[in-house]
């Protein structure tokens, strides 16, 4: 048990210290999924809106596909996107693997149906009552889509949350995409991996204790928006 007691003090050492290898990882992870979140939140809370808000031919089926990808595995959606920006597939000329840009885009795969699944689903599920409060007032569609995602606001952010929180702990795409190089792609999920399997448990330790910290504020954020809708 002392090398996990010695594995705790060192690994204190290397965040107070300030120690850059640490920070890089901490700094790439941060970077990756942030980016992913912003662009998944822009492309699939509309769609995802419109899934939930609109009767239309086809719902039940895009609704069926969206909530299966919920749980696709992360390795998988690594595999579909190393064969398309990989030497020898469609986009292999822009040189997107092994980099930050080749994670951002996995993740945003990966992050893109947990927010259209959920977003969809909080809008199907909304209160009746805010329904037939909004069109007693005979608003324009356009005004009755503004006050319905004012309304569902704070519902709607847990979305994003709990989508970030899922790419954000993810290593599957980060390993594959990223090949996990040091200085330039080495992630928090991908260095705890590589510094475990070395014996090197100070490093790992540390970075899995600011990974328990990320998850910690965010689920305190999601408490705060469940405290907020009440």
């Amino acid at each position: 048990m002392d090398f996990i007691s010695s594995g705790f003090l060192e690994a204190f050492s290397l965040l107070s210290g300030g120690d850059a290898e640490t920070y890089d990882a901490i700094y790439n992870t941060l970077l990756t999924s942030s980016l992913s979140i912003l662009i998944a939140t822009i492309l699939g809370l509309p769609l995802g809106f419109g899934l939930g808000y609109f009767d239309f031919w086809g719902k039940r089926v895009l609704s069926l596909i969206c909530n299966t990808l919920l749980a696709f595995p992360t390795v998988v959606v690594g595999l579909v996107v190393y064969a398309l920006i990989s030497s020898r597939g469609p986009l292999g000329g822009y040189g997107l693997l092994f980099s930050n840009a080749g994670v951002v885009i996995g993740q945003t795969l990966l992050a893109l149906p947990i927010v259209i699944a959920l977003s969809a689903s909080v809008v199907e599920n909304m209160d009746k009552r805010l329904s037939l409060t909004l069109k007693s007032f005979a608003l324009t569609q356009t005004q009755m889509i503004q006050t319905t995602l004012w309304e569902l606001r704070h519902a709607l952010l847990s979305v994003v949350i709990t989508a970030y929180a899922r790419i954000v702990s993810e290593i599957g795409i980060a390993m594959m995409i990223g090949g996990n190089i040091k200085w330039h792609t080495r992630t928090i999920t991908t260095a705890i991996s590589l510094e475990t399997n070395k014996g090197e448990f100070a490093l790992a330790i540390a970075l899995g204790i600011v990974l328990v910290g990320i998850a910690l504020s965010i689920n305190l954020v999601l408490f705060w928006l469940k405290e907020a809708q009440k």
